[in-house]
This record gives C-alpha cells, sequence and structure tokens, in this order.
C-alpha cells in the first residue's frame, strides 16, 4: 500500500472518530458525577493553602485531601480536590493538566469514585485553616 493511500485512510478514520465523538459529547462526560479530581507530579513543598491559590482559580473548593507520609507527615505530591461545581473539574483538567510548577510537570485527572479518608478532628481545622487563612480558635 502507498503512502498516500495509508494517509486517506487515517484521515478518514479520523474524520469517523470525531462525528462519533460529537455525538456522544466529550469525555468529560464519564464523569459527570465526581467533583474530584486528582492531583500529581507537584513539588513537595506546596502545602494545601499553595494548592487551593493555584486550583481555585477555575472554582470553588469544598475538600482536599493532600497525601502526606504516615510517619513524617511530609507532602508526598499528589492529593485530590472536591470542587463545588462538577463543571470545574473540566476546566480544571484541560487547564492545568501538564503545566510546570518550580520545574514539575503536574498530571491533574479526573477521579470516578474516590471517597475522602474519615478525617480526624485535627485534620479538619488544618483544612479549615488553610481555607479560611486564619489560626484555628481553641476549643473549649
Amino acid at each position: 500500500m502507498n503512502p498516500l493511500t495509508n494517509m486517506r485512510n487515517v484521515l478518514k478514520l479520523s474524520e469517523l472518530e470525531l462525528k462519533k465523538s460529537s455525538e456522544k459529547g466529550s469525555w468529560h462526560d464519564m464523569y459527570k458525577n465526581s467533583a474530584w479530581i486528582f492531583v500529581g507530579g507537584f513539588p513537595y513543598t506546596l502545602s494545601e493553602g499553595d494548592l487551593i491559590c493555584i486550583f481555585s482559580q477555575y472554582g470553588e473548593i469544598v475538600n482536599i485531601n493532600l497525601v502526606r507520609d504516615k510517619d513524617s507527615g511530609k507532602s508526598k505530591g499528589f492529593c485530590f480536590i472536591c470542587y463545588d461545581d462538577q463543571r470545574s473539574t473540566i476546566l480544571a483538567v484541560d487547564n492545568l493538566n501538564g503545566i510546570k510548577i518550580l520545574g514539575k510537570s503536574l498530571r491533574v485527572d479526573h477521579v470516578a469514585n474516590y471517597k475522602p479518608p474519615e478525617e480526624n478532628n485535627r485534620n479538619k481545622e488544618r483544612v479549615r485553616t488553610n481555607l479560611e487563612g486564619s489560626t484555628p480558635t481553641p476549643r473549649p
């Protein structure tokens, strides 16, 4: 088969695939029931507050789980973020996947069935502090 025929076949297949995908909708539709995204590959030095600053440009963040080493408490370089509106996940995935932060490329993707870990009161206070930017008020 000559290369020109191969190229024509590839173009025909691409056109068919585009027609099929436009009839089905976007690939993002598979995740329409989840407002969670996975973020990986960022520098270990980034905090929840840093990540909220970066990702809140696409919507209100209602939960973040920065995964940390159980013994040292240091970041493992990945987290899960939940938006108030699922449509924000599409914007974050499309606009932030592959960008570089401090020389490291982010991986940002949808998450279909994420269940956040049970939080103890200390973790809730830390997340509240990062979201509100204030020191936790001592509890009686």
